[in-house]
């Protein structure tokens, strides 16, 4: 089909039947003549059978141009021919070819319309090429003509212009490439002068000035370098920003935010600076202790880099605990307030941000990009999380620190010094981030509580030996002597905190305004809270009084008043006081004994200075001390107070054992002779067991349990006995002392001196007066204890310190008791006469003998005033003791009596009325004491026998108006001195039974 239409194209409009007769040879033989093309269309078609004809024929022939039939249908000859056969076959393909010329025919005929309307077609693409070729033709002649209208030199002017631009653009290229070469001297620069957002603005301007040069050869080099140069400045952008962890400065740090803004990494920046903060915590704490571990080591080989923080920890020495602390407490305090600056930078310039105005404000926020408000809200959270974090490091550090050393042995200065360093360090982590640095609480009260039970054992025992040497002589002190002017005392008066340093009180003190500054605000831009006063000599305590006086002056006016000094004693008048050595002084004479009129208050001075020895005056320094430990250092408050009460207890026990418990022999049997183990003076033997029954110096109940509780819980009995040998009991008694003995210096025997009163009046006002100190210390201690520790608080001042008073009973009864010769009235009453007949006017000799007892006391209390301020408490004491024996010796006289008339009764009440009357000009004590006990035991004698039965029962049962007892022995003496007079027999059998039946219960 190809050929024949190659054929009719190359014929153009010829019929098919003119095309077909053009063919050659080769094809004419294909093709039927004119009569064979006849012959087909006369002969009958059959469609079905022409198809069949056409498909019978091979594949081959329809293959390609290039196939040879000829040669094939030779190739198919047999190679034996027969001619019928190739006769038969050659029908068969001329069959098989005027049906494929039929079909062929057919087919042009089917399509003529369609070829000659394509004909035609081509016909008018011939006539329009033609016009275009004139079109050609003219611009051709017009293009000839504009070449010869324009010249040369035209064009090439114009040409040399372009070039010329080119040129410029090129110039100005290589002058960029040119200071792109130069850039690395401008960028060391820049690092050097640490300007590194310049530095990096510069480097990123330049990337981008190389980004546009790339396709010049030499510049991808130069890109590769500035990239270099880039992370070489990263590098130190990333130690700049390290430095800030120790010194911040607000220029450096400013120039390092802005450089990390510009490269994009505000995010990474903070990461690493909690990186820097983080290291710069160890690498301080490390360097500051390796430091004074070699420095006291000396030229040891000990490889101490090597060690780890918490090993080095345990290798510093107590002579630079403190001097290390301080330094080491400096640095850390130097990163936590760069932390504290760099975020009161960022804060601040957030405010910035925020305090423009509304139209620079709706700029600034049109031009802030999603990412860079994420970053600043990153960048607070990581710096709020950082506190908690970093502190939680100082923590631990120091915490090792801490607990590396036993500080079991330091002094209490030096130890008061590290509460006082790690109390400062505790309130700046309550500024830096509201913690409670549970961490440091924790390890300083291990250390606290481990070094106050060493320290307390050794108090007691200083105190036993204080005690021990104690001779009870006056410590004087002014007049307005106050615990809160001594130095352990300053403390309170600070208006503070407990966690704030004591070191810092002066300062504090002196400008209030400041006080109310956190320790940020104080040294936010210089100065250290850590730093420890220079070395000033210790302040002198002004308490002590001049010779005994308030003043020169004072003294001058005393022996001014005093007419002659000629029955002073020498060695009254050479009285000093050794402040530098705090011994007591000696005596000196006393203006208020020489001129007061009141015989019953024996004063020093008018000012009434208060009565303490140095032992005292120690005891309340300790107390201080322990106050200052506690107020540091609150969790251990309750170990502390207990530790307190303690110290009270062994010196009112002490007090007591000294002079409270009368084991001295007495010069008759009918003085006392002993007190009851338990407490005070109990019995007393003589005849009718005098004092026995009469209540006269027995302690209370309560002091009796206070000191039982105190022997029991405090004092070491074994030690007396050295039955130390008991395993089991060891470590109770390592919490116990022994218990005190009097120093031998003291004597209490000598009747010239009143049973060494002055030495008693000493020793029991000190601890009245030290009483006095804890009830003013109360509320201060109530604030810092426990809330479930308080009760015990309570009780120890309810039960123990409230009963300090109550020992003067006791231990003043002791010296009434031998100061008068009561045996001495009993004797002398015994040899009167009482049944006589006839009223007396004159009154019995052994009044007038215990008068003058009672003078004679009077005049040793005077001098023993003349040494020791007698207080009107302890005169009345000492008087209403001397009195109260006084008056029941005179009863017991009364009760020894055989005979008695009503006239002898009589001259009794005038006996008592003549010792009344002169009694009451040498005291002023009223009422006198057990005046009624005497005058109802006499006025008894008139009693009828019933009014005598009520008497015995009321007054054996403490019923009467003194709530005295008589003895067994006074009541059947009365009545058997009433026999036969008003009282027959059988009553008197009757009330001696009543009298025994009543003192039965009693044995």
């Amino acid at each position: 089909m190809q050929k024949i239409k190659s054929l009719m194209a190359r014929q153009g409009l010829k019929s098919p039947q003119e095309s077909m007769a053009d063919l050659s040879p080769v094809e004419n033989l294909r093709i039927p003549s004119k009569e064979e093309l006849r012959e087909l269309r006369e002969q009958p078609i059959d469609p079905q059978a022409e198809q069949e004809m056409i498909d019978s024929i091979e594949e081959l022939y329809y293959s390609n141009d290039s196939f040879d039939m000829v040669q094939h249908e030779l190739e198919k000859l047999p190679p034996e021919l027969n001619l019928q056969e190739l006769e038969e076959y050659r029908d068969t393909l001329k069959r098989q070819q005027a049906a494929v010329s039929k079909k062929v025919a057919d087919l042009i005929l089917e399509k003529q319309p369609a070829y000659v309307k394509e004909l035609e077609r081509v016909t008018a693409l011939q006539t329009n090429l033609q016009l275009a070729a004139v079109i050609c033709t003219n611009a051709r002649r017009q293009l000839s003509a504009s070449k010869e209208e324009f010249t040369e030199a035209s064009l090439g002017l114009l040409a040399n212009q372009r070039r010329r631009q080119l040129l410029t653009g090129l110039l100005k290229s290589l002058r960029t490439i040119k200071t792109l070469q130069r850039t690395d001297v401008r960028l060391s620069e820049m690092l050097e002068e640490e300007d590194y957002p310049g530095a990096i603005q510069l480097c990123l301007e330049c990337q981008k000035a190389a980004s546009t040069f790339k396709h010049y050869s030499c510049i991808s080099e130069l890109n590769s370098k500035l990239q270099d140069t880039l992370e070489q400045i990263e590098e130190q952008l990333d130690v700049a920003l390290s430095k800030t962890c120790k010194n911040f400065d607000v220029a450096h740090y400013t120039k390092v935010q802005l450089a990390y803004t510009l490269l994009g990494k505000t995010q990474t920046a903070m990461d690493q600076l909690h990186m820097h903060f983080t290291q710069a915590i160890h690498n301080t704490v490390f360097q500051v202790v390796l430091g004074y571990v070699e420095l006291c080591a000396g030229n040891a080989d000990t490889k101490f880099q090597k060690m780890q923080y918490k090993d080095l920890c345990t290798h510093i020495t107590m002579d630079s605990y403190i001097p290390c602390l301080t330094d080491l407490c400096k640095a850390l305090w130097e990163v936590m307030v760069s932390y504290h600056r760099t975020m009161q930078w960022h804060e601040e310039h957030d405010k910035q941000d925020t305090s423009l105005t509304p139209g620079d404000a709706a700029a600034a926020a049109a031009a802030e990009s999603d990412e860079s408000v994420v970053d600043r809200s990153y960048v607070k959270k990581k710096l709020e999380h950082g506190l908690t974090r970093i502190w939680q490091d100082v923590q631990l550090k120091v915490k090792a620190y801490i607990l590396g050393t036993d500080m079991s042995n330091f002094k209490y200065d030096d130890f008061i010094v590290v509460l006082d360093v790690i109390s400062r360090l505790m309130q700046v982590g309550e500024e830096f981030c509201s913690s409670k640095s549970e961490v440091l609480q924790e390890s300083i009260k291990r250390q606290s509580v481990n070094y106050f039970k060493n320290y307390h054992r050794a108090r007691l025992e200083e105190l036993r030996m204080f005690l021990e040497n104690e001779t009870w002589e006056l410590c004087p002190v002014k007049s307005n002597f106050n615990i809160s002017q001594l130095h352990e005392f300053k403390f309170m008066g600070q208006c503070r905190s407990p966690s704030v340093s004591p070191s810092r009180q002066a300062v504090s003190s002196t400008s209030p305004a400041q006080e109310e500054l956190s320790l940020f605000q104080q040294f936010l831009q210089e100065g250290n809270p850590f730093e420890l006063p220079t070395e000033k000599e210790e302040e002198t305590e002004d308490v002590l009084a001049s010779n005994g006086y308030e003043s020169d002056e004072l003294e001058k006016n005393v022996y001014q008043d005093y007419d002659s000094d000629s029955d002073v004693p020498e060695e009254l008048k050479q009285d000093y006081v050794d402040e530098q050595t705090g011994d007591a002084p000696l005596k000196s004479v006393s203006r208020e004994t020489i001129r007061s009129k009141k015989k019953s208050d024996y004063n020093l001075n008018k000012a009434n200075a208060p009565i303490l020895t140095n032992t005292t005056l120690n005891v309340i320094r300790l107390v201080g001390k322990y106050m200052q430990m506690m107020n540091i250092l609150k969790p251990i408050a309750f170990d502390v107070i207990h530790c307190v009460s303690q110290l009270f207890d062994y010196y009112l026990y002490a007090v007591y054992t000294f002079f409270g418990r009368n084991d001295m022999p007495v010069p008759s049997p009918s003085l006392p002779t002993h007190i009851g183990r338990d407490a005070g003076p109990a019995r007393v033997v003589g005849p009718a067991c005098l004092y026995e029954s009469s209540g006269l110096g027995l302690i209370s109940s309560r002091l009796r349990t206070t000191l039982n509780r105190i022997q029991e819980s405090l004092i070491d009995m074994e030690a007396v006995g050295e039955t130390a040998g008991v395993h089991g009991a060891a470590e109770d008694r390592k919490e116990k002392v022994p218990s005190p003995h009097l120093s031998q210096m003291v004597v209490l025997t000598n009747s010239g001196t009143l049973y060494g009163l002055a030495q008693r009046v000493v020793a029991t006002e000190s601890l009245v007066f030290l009483a006095e100190q804890f009830e003013s210390l109360q509320f201060h201690l109530d604030t810092m204890m426990p809330a479930a520790k308080k009760p015990f608080l309570q009780q120890f001042y309810s039960q123990t310190v409230s009963t300090a008073s109550e020992l003067r009973k006791p231990i003043y009864w002791i010296v009434a008791a031998k100061a008068i010769d009561y045996e001495q009235m009993l004797l002398l009453m015994a040899g009167v006469k009482w049944d006589i007949r006839e009223i007396m006017s004159q009154h019995n000799v052994y009044v007038d003998v215990l008068l003058k007892e009672f003078e004679q006391f009077n005049k040793r209390l005077e001098d023993v005033s003349r040494h020791v301020r007698i207080p009107l408490p302890v005169s009345n004491v000492l008087w209403e003791h001397c009195i109260r024996l006084a008056n029941r010796t005179l009863v017991e006289g009364y009760a020894n009596v055989k005979k008695c008339s009503n006239e002898g009764r009589a001259l009794m009440q005038l006996d008592f009325q003549q010792f009344l009357m002169k009694l009451e000009k040498l005291t002023d004590l009223r009422p006198i004491p057990d005046k009624e006990f005497v005058e109802t035991y006499i006025k008894a004698y008139y009693l009828t026998e019933n009014d005598m039965e009520q008497f015995i029962k009321n007054h054996r049962d403490g019923v009467s108006v003194s709530c005295a007892e008589y003895s067994m022995k006074q009541l059947a003496n009365l009545v058997n001195v009433c026999l036969g007079s008003h009282i027959n027999k059988k009553a008197r059998q009757k009330l001696l039974a009543a009298i025994d039946d009543i003192d039965r219960p009693k044995r």
